[in-house]
């Protein structure tokens, strides 16, 4: 139209609207005057005009003008407007349709706001909400409480009826507030004293009905007994429970309403609960029912609780079913699950006891009482000294497994373990360390074919972690030196490999003092090879070597056990062998003593039977008392004796071996199998065996209750001897000294345990040789004597 130049626009004239509402023809033609600019009359109404904000504006460059004075609105036009509006909601509440257009309606609203009736406006919606509000209370005031005999039925029928309400009122809210949005984004929003429509609704909701004394107790009351029923096995309505106690938490009543009779019930349940179970069940079962019903309670804060609930029920639970009942439930039941290895109960009490306050600490002190009460009897009981180190060992390992795997490798159960491995372990002092020793002897010696090298390798080092928890390293060490002395010199070592691995394990774990007269053991074998290849040389050179073979392990007194040397009678040829080697062996090595240690020695014998010859591996004791028989067939225990000049016992032990053992080549008149006095030995012509080579044993002695005392002994002399120089140490360097501190002193200083009264020996003795005195006003002050 603007390719039209020279003509007077003729134009139609729309009805003008402002914010949405039509305006009257009256309105809209004096507008379209004013906006004209004195191009009245018809021409003027036909214009066609846009309403922009409060100005008119031409569909064509005309000049903009602005109002002088705001329009105003028709007579009765809020009222008309307010009558649409209230049967609108009315409309809402009633749940039938609505005869006007939300739009329409929206736009009444916006135009209402912008002529300054927005107070009015809320004050007429509130006053309309409130009375459908209360006017609902009636149906439940008249709803018939405890009518009916089945009283669960009736407080179901309730609360589907209160909850109905809620959800229409919820419905109704949110359709009213959307025809009335411009209000609550301007008005209300100003205003903030004043509450949002929504919030309107839930202030008149809580006034008028949830804050009904009667209906809040019966929907409460309800709620509860839905939640006892499904606590008891029952099947409830969970979505009707979900939007009831959503209600109340909309409504800010949920925690002074609800949780607080909700975990009181909860608390008075459990409690009865806790101690109706704890006198029925089993600690497993009881267990079991605990955590099924933390798992319960913890669905149900999902499903339909609010999550502030969670932590109070929670606690609620772990009190009533588990921190009221610690004591009782370990004393009645964690024995038997560490006796009987239930891995997955005792998993199960570890992680119910970590929820719970002082649980853990309490499963601690019970855990430590078992680990003492049950090592204690492995340990102080002398009828299972035979089998104690291995009870130890498997003992270790099942409460290691049950650390790792149900403590989840906690540190405070592995230290308190250790800890109380150390306590038990100590009872008895020096047994156990003296029965580690032997473990270990029995382990490293040859023909211990249970184990390869990696089994052996794995046992060596369990034997290590019981062997730091012993306080007597010093007894291990005695006993295990005479042992492994016994199995260089006689070749029993299953390994030199496994022998030096143990060896490197104590070294680590004690130091370099500990192991150096061991590694000085196996020094001297190895120096003693080399030696004896030196002396096979030398042989050759000799002019009558002789027939025999000789190997001689030399000995460094200081390293090895002490032995009490036996004079025996040797025959001229073994005589003449030992001076020969002397004579070699000062040679090379002037200024040493050599002292021969007859216990020791062994040797191969070659024997003719009528069966054809044999070969025996003898020990020297058995050679002597063999090598008789070249000179007669019959003689009796004196002359043997006699002959030999072997030691009583020693001799009837080695009569034994040759007569009563498998290996008979001697034959003993009367038969039995004790050496008496009196009795004969005849040469067994008619002897058999298999084998060509037959070892012989020594019909092995039990360790005499008088050679362990000797052991013991030895340790306890070399204990003295470290306490004195322990104490000349201090004295030394400090000069002066009190009593107490002293002691202090040397408990830190000795590895072993010792008490006051050993102590106060020492020092008396010291000061009785001159090493330290006593200050003349002060008995209890120590001088240095340098």
């Amino acid at each position: 139209m603007a390719d039209e130049p020279q003509k007077k626009p003729h134009l139609s004239a729309l009805v003008g609207h402002t914010n949405g509402l039509t305006k009257p023809a009256s309105l809209a033609a004096s507008t379209t005057r004013a906006a004209g600019g004195g191009g009245g009359g018809a021409n003027a109404s036909s214009k066609k005009l846009i309403a922009a904000g409060s100005r008119w504006v031409a569909g064509f460059n005309l000049p903009v003008s602005y109002f002088t004075e705001r329009p105003k609105l028709p007579d009765n036009y809020t009222q008309d407007t307010w009558q649409k509006l209230h049967e609108a909601v009315g409309a809402i509440q009633s749940s039938i349709s609505i005869n006007y257009n939300l739009e329409e309606l929206y736009q009444a609203v916006e135009n209402l706001c912008s002529y300054k009736v927005s107070a009015t406006l809320y004050k007429q919606l509130r006053q309309v909400c409130e009375e459908h509000v209360k006017a609902q209370i009636l149906q439940f005031r008249e709803y018939p409480f405890l009518m009916h005999r089945n009283y669960s039925l009736d407080s179901l029928l309730f609360l589907k009826k209160i909850n109905k309400c809620w959800q229409d009122h919820c419905r109704q809210m949110i359709m009213i507030r959307s025809i009335f949005l411009f209000l609550d984004r301007t008005y209300v929003l100003q205003n903030s004293m004043l509450p949002s429509i929504w919030d309107m609704g839930l202030e008149l909701f809580r006034t008028h009905i949830i804050s009904d004394k009667q209906v809040q107790t019966k929907t409460i009351d309800g709620i509860l007994l839905l939640i006892e029923r499904e606590r008891n096995g029952e099947a409830v309505d969970r979505s009707l429970l979900r939007s009831l106690l959503s209600m109340l938490s909309d409504l800010q009543v949920y925690k002074e309403s609800f949780e607080q009779r909700f975990l009181e019930e909860t608390n008075c349940l459990y409690a009865a609960e806790g101690q109706r179970l704890m006198q029925e069940r089993e600690v497993p079962e009881y267990l079991h029912h605990v955590s099924k019903r933390l798992e319960e309670e913890g669905d149900r804060v999902i499903t339909y609780l609010d999550h502030s609930t969670q932590k109070p029920l929670i606690a609620c639970v772990e009190k009533q079913l588990l921190g009221e009942h610690l004591s009782a439930i370990l004393q009645k039941g964690l024995d038997n699950l560490l006796d009987e290895n239930r891995i997955s109960d005792l998993t199960q009490t570890y992680q119910l006891f970590s929820r719970v306050k002082g649980g853990q600490q309490i499963l601690l002190q019970h855990w430590s009482e078992y680990i003492k009460n049950f090592g204690t009897t492995i340990v102080v009981n002398p009828e299972k000294d035979k089998d104690m180190v291995q009870e130890l060992l498997d003992f270790k390992d099942k409460v290691d497994h049950i650390i790792e795997v149900c403590f989840q490798k906690n540190e405070k159960f592995i230290n308190l373990m250790k800890e109380s491995f150390e306590t038990f372990i100590n009872k008895r002092p020096n047994k156990p360390a003296e029965l580690i020793a032997k473990y270990v002897d029995s382990k490293l010696r040859a023909g211990n074919k249970e184990a390869t090298d990696e089994e052996l390798e794995r046992i060596l080092d369990k034997i290590m972690i019981i062997f730091r928890f012993i306080h007597g390293k010093d007894v291990f060490e005695a006993f295990y030196k005479k042992d492994l002395a016994k199995r260089l010199l006689v070749g029993k070592s299953a390994s030199v490999d496994a022998e030096k691995s143990m060896l490197s394990k104590l070294k680590h774990e004690c130091g370099a003092a500990f192991t150096s007269k061991l590694e000085g053991m196996f020094k001297d074998m190895e120096l003693s090879k080399d030696v004896m290849v030196q002396f096979k040389q030398y042989m050759q050179n000799q002019s009558d070597p002789g027939n025999i073979d000789l190997t001689v392990n030399i000995l460094t007194m200081g390293y090895w056990p002490t032995y009490t040397p036996m004079e025996v009678h040797l025959n001229s040829e073994m005589i003449k062998l030992q001076e020969v080697f002397k004579t070699f062996y000062l040679g090379k090595h002037s200024g040493r003593k050599l002292q021969w240690q007859t216990t020791l020695g062994h040797a191969v014998l070659k024997a003719e039977f009528k069966e054809g010859k044999k070969e025996f591996q003898v020990s020297l004791f058995q050679t002597l008392v063999l090598l008789m028989f070249n000179e007669g067939d019959e003689f009796s225990f004196e002359e043997i004796k006699m002959a030999t000049g072997v030691e009583d016992s020693e001799l009837r032990r080695t009569l034994q071996s040759l007569a009563c053992g498998k290996a008979r080549v001697l034959i003993k008149n009367p038969k039995g199998k004790d050496v008496e006095d009196g009795d004969k030995f005849i040469f067994n012509g008619d002897f058999k065996h298999k084998l060509f080579r037959i070892k012989i044993n020594q019909i092995q002695m039990k360790e005499s209750v008088e050679e362990q005392v000797s052991t013991t002994e030895r340790v306890f002399q070399d204990r003295q001897y470290q306490i004195d120089a322990a104490i000349v140490r201090i004295m030394k360097m400090r000069k002066t000294l009190g009593h107490n501190l002293l002691v202090s002193e040397l408990y830190n200083q000795l590895k072993f345990p010792v008490k006051p009264g050993d102590l106060k020996k020492r020092i008396e003795s010291l000061i009785d040789r001159d090493y330290m005195e006593r200050d003349k006003d002060n008995p209890n002050q120590y001088h240095y004597v340098a």
